[in-house]
């Protein structure tokens, strides 16, 4: 059963990391062309990405209905492994939980026959069992302590690696990623700051638990649709996220504030010299740190207490269109006295967040 468990894991450990998650063609452009106003160019791969596809910065390409980049399978999950990816998420623990089982009657059986119990005292003999016939593998001090920490890393496992599939599976069974929760939420977010009263629908919920799980799980194992075009529910828009992002997109060019950086920053994680609540406080994410030089300007986006993330405002002839974007300490940066879109004072336009 523990060699059943290992080639299933396996299996579906090397379907995602090999199968990769699907990418759009370099230079898509979709069929009509009035749908390119719907999208949004990526000018790496040189082509319009396609609806549910993000540019990852690891792979560098745009992933098909991309979730998120995994270290573990150096590679994306996406439209053709999120179903290996999920099943490996799934029998990884399923085959701990089994070998968890075995380490705990093994100790137990084990340690049962040398626990003698007496008036004032417990005696463990941690020898080798006399038996008749003898065991293949002596259980001494040594095995005992190798099956402990065995024990440790299958419980462990069960825990990290179960909390993933759980997550997996929510996103799943309602036809999203976790990017697009991120949108929703971020749309969400959007509607009430500016009051619109507008309601956003996420447009590829298909309304059932059983037909959202179908859009990912299939017999033949292959997913359906081409990764391109996808069904909607009814009432919504094909390019309804799409839409979306645009305006997102746009918000965060009204909301973005100019900085200046006053301090040199290299670019390291946890920087030693900028303090010891900035040392502590770096954010736990993949997204990448940007060196700052004293002068330079920087579109801030979003920020914590000790962090801020954005974009360095770079020549766009002299460095050949490459954006900088990426966490810097706010310690190492100054508010420029007018807003870098409108160049107008920051305090009397922006509304306090």
């Amino acid at each position: 059963m523990l060699l059943n468990w290992t080639v299933m894991i396996l299996y579906n450990y090397f379907s995602a990391m090999f199968v990769g998650p699907g990418y759009v063609p370099l230079g898509w452009t979709p069929e009509k062309s009035q749908d390119c106003m719907y999208l949004q160019y990526c000018k790496v791969c040189q082509s319009y990405k396609a609806p549910r596809s993000h540019h990852c910065r690891k792979c560098n390409r745009c992933v098909m209905k991309m979730d998120h980049h995994c270290p573990w399978i150096n590679n994306c999950c996406g439209y053709q492994n999120h179903a290996s990816f999920t099943l490996f998420l799934l029998l990884a623990p399923l085959g701990c939980i089994h070998a968890s089982f075995i380490f705990v009657m093994t100790m137990y059986t084990q340690l049962y026959n040398r626990i003698s119990f007496g008036w004032s005292s417990v005696k463990i003999d941690m020898s080798a069992a006399k038996r008749d016939p003898r065991p293949i593998i002596p259980f001494g001090l040594s095995a005992f302590a190798a099956s402990l920490f065995a024990l440790g890393l299958a419980l462990g496992t069960t825990i990290a690696v179960g909390m993933l599939f759980i997550i997996q599976m929510k996103v799943i069974l309602t036809n999203k990623t976790s990017i697009e929760s991120w949108i929703e939420e971020k749309a969400k977010d959007r509607i009430q700051y500016y009051q619109t009263g507008e309601t956003f629908i996420f447009p590829y919920d298909m309304g059932s638990k059983w037909k959202n799980f179908k859009q990912v799980f299939t017999w033949s194992g292959i997913p359906e649709g081409d990764g391109l075009d996808w069904p909607v529910r009814d009432g919504c828009h094909q390019y309804s996220l799409t839409i979306e992002q645009l305006k997102q997109k746009a918000d965060k060019r009204v909301r973005s504030v100019r900085y200046r950086a006053v301090e040199d920053y290299s670019g390291v994680c946890c920087p030693v010299t900028k303090g010891v609540k900035t040392f502590f406080t770096t954010p736990c994410t993949e997204e990448p740190r940007i060196p700052l030089s004293k002068g330079d300007l920087i579109l801030a986006t979003r920020g914590l207490k000790h962090w801020m993330y954005g974009e360095k405002i770079l020549d766009s002839a002299a460095d050949g269109g490459i954006r900088e974007r990426g966490w810097f300490p706010r310690k190492c940066v100054e508010k420029c006295q007018y807003d870098s879109e409108t160049d107008q004072p920051v305090d009397g336009e922006k509304k306090k967040r």
